[in-house]
């Protein structure tokens, strides 16, 4: 058993009702939401050092997954992202699959390249990016063996 074998899910709300529907039925209810992709994101809290459950929507680049840190606009960066920046070991749910992984910031040419993979799933990511001063993160996450 490891840290992420028990995670904290989110207060009462659409997310946790998502992430719920989700391990619930590995994935068959709530891998698409809204027309699009999500996966469930598991981090380590940076103060609490306990497992953290966030659903976020996805892309693919190759084997690895792409998220974006956009908290829909807001000048500051989700929860998530900054354990993620102190930690950067991750664990996804796709589906039913759960896979450990590594996750890192894109640098700015991989993020040019990558952001219209995620724009062409969400493109309200513009939309968020033109809200915020803030560079708008976009993560990639590589599964790791064993």
């Amino acid at each position: 058993m490891t840290l992420f074998d028990e995670p904290v899910d989110p207060p009462a709300g659409w997310q946790r009702d998502h992430v719920e529907r989700y391990v619930e039925t590995d994935g068959a209810d709530g891998h698409h939401w809204r027309g699009v992709p999500t996966l469930l994101l598991t981090t380590i809290g940076r103060r609490t050092g306990k497992a953290r459950r966030t659903p976020l929507i996805y892309g693919r680049d190759g084997d690895r997954y792409l998220i974006v840190a956009s908290k829909g606009g807001s000048d500051e960066a989700p929860e998530w992202y900054r354990n993620l920046v102190a930690d950067p070991r991750v664990r996804i749910q796709v589906g039913a699959d759960r896979i450990d992984g590594t996750a890192h910031t894109a640098a700015p040419d991989e993020k040019r390249r990558l952001w219209t993979v995620m724009t062409g799933i969400w493109p309200s990511y513009d939309d968020y990016q033109a809200r915020t001063a803030r560079d708008i993160p976009l993560i990639v996450i590589q599964a790791t063996s064993g």
